[in-house]
C-alpha cells in the first residue's frame, strides 16, 4: 500500500482493535467472515470496487453506495468498519480490496487471540505449509490456478477440519484463494507472520539438516531476540539436503551457514578458476 492507503487502513485497524477488547471470539469470527465476504465481492466486481475507491466522489456517497449494496446482510459492526474503510482515501481500488481482506484476517486473528489459541494457529499454519511442501501432488493441487478456488478450499477443509482450530482452517482457505494477490506459499507465510505480529513477535524461519534440541531452540530464540530487540517466533524446517549447519531468515535478512551453501560456493569458485 502507498502512504495514503496505509494511513486509511491504520485508522480503521485501530477501530477494530478498540472493539476487540470487548468482543467475544464468536462475534469476531462472524465479523471476519463478513469482511472477507465483502472482499470477495470487491474482487469479483471491479466496477464496484473502483466506484468505492474513487477519490472524486464524496466519502458519504461511497459509504451510502456500500450500504445499498450490502443491505441488511451484515452486522452493524461490519457495516461500520467497512464503511470507515470505504470512506478513507485510497491510492488504488486494489489497495481498498487488500485493506478489506486484511482487516478480515485481523478479525480472525483477534478471535484466536481472545480465545487464547493464537500461538497454536500460528504454529499449525506453518506446519500445514511444511506438509504441503513435502507432498508434490498436494502442493500442485492447492497451487493449481486453473482449478476452481472452492474445490481447492474444499480439499483444505477435508485435510484440516476437526484437527486444528477453526481460525486455522479459514486462514488456510484464504491462502488457497491467494491472500493479497500472492501465491499459496507466499500467502501462507504472510498469514503466519501476521499471526506473529499480533503476538508482538517476529518470525525466524530456520532450516537445519536434523532437528534442534529444545535447549538449542531456546538459545537461538534468546540470541535472535537480543539481536532484533523483539521476541522471536521460531519456525524450524528440517531439510536433510542442506547436509549440516543452519540457515536463518528474518524478514529480508538471511544468514546461511549451511554446508550446502559452502559446497555451492566452493563449486562456483572452482568452476571460475577452470575457465
Amino acid at each position: 500500500m502507498q502512504a495514503a492507503s496505509r494511513e486509511s487502513y491504520g485508522l480503521v485497524r485501530d477501530r477494530l482493535d478498540a472493539q476487540v477488547r470487548q468482543a467475544e471470539p464468536s462475534a469476531l469470527l462472524r465479523l471476519a467472515d463478513e469482511l472477507l465476504s465483502i472482499a470477495g465481492l470487491l474482487a469479483a466486481e471491479p466496477r464496484l470496487r473502483r466506484a468505492l475507491a474513487d477519490p472524486s466522489r464524496p466519502a458519504a456517497d461511497r459509504t451510502d453506495l456500500l450500504n445499498t449494496v450490502l443491505g441488511d446482510r451484515v452486522s452493524e459492526q461490519t457495516r461500520e468498519l467497512a464503511g470507515a474503510l470505504v470512506g478513507g482515501r485510497w491510492s488504488s481500488s486494489v489497495d481498498l480490496l487488500n485493506a478489506v481482506e486484511q482487516l478480515g484476517v485481523e478479525a480472525l486473528l483477534a478471535s484466536a487471540d481472545r480465545a487464547e489459541t493464537l500461538a497454536s494457529v500460528e504454529d499449525d499454519l506453518f506446519r500445514f505449509g511444511q506438509v504441503v511442501d513435502g507432498d508434490r501432488a498436494l502442493a500442485a493441487a492447492l497451487s493449481d490456478s486453473t482449478a476452481p478456488v472452492d474445490k481447492r478450499q474444499e480439499l483444505v477443509r477435508g485435510l484440516l477440519d476437526g484437527k486444528v482450530d477453526v481460525v486455522t482452517v479459514r486462514l488456510a482457505e484464504l491462502a488457497v484463494a491467494g491472500f493479497g494477490g500472492r501465491n499459496f506459499t507466499a500467502s501462507l507465510s504472510r498469514l503466519v507472520e501476521l499471526a506473529a505480529e499480533r503476538r508482538q513477535r517476529r518470525v525466524a524461519y530456520v532450516t537445519v539438516a536434523s532437528p534442534l534440541s529444545e535447549a538449542d531452540e531456546e538459545r537461538l530464540t534468546a540470541t535472535l531476540a537480543r539481536i532484533y530487540g523483539q521476541q522471536v517466533s521460531l519456525k524450524v524446517a528440517v531439510v536433510p539436503e542442506v547436509l549440516g549447519g543452519i540457515s536463518i531468515q528474518i524478514g529480508h535478512d538471511l544468514y546461511d551457514g549451511t554446508v550446502l551453501r559452502r559446497l555451492n560456493q566452493a563449486r562456483t569458485a572452482l568452476t571460475g578458476r577452470t575457465r
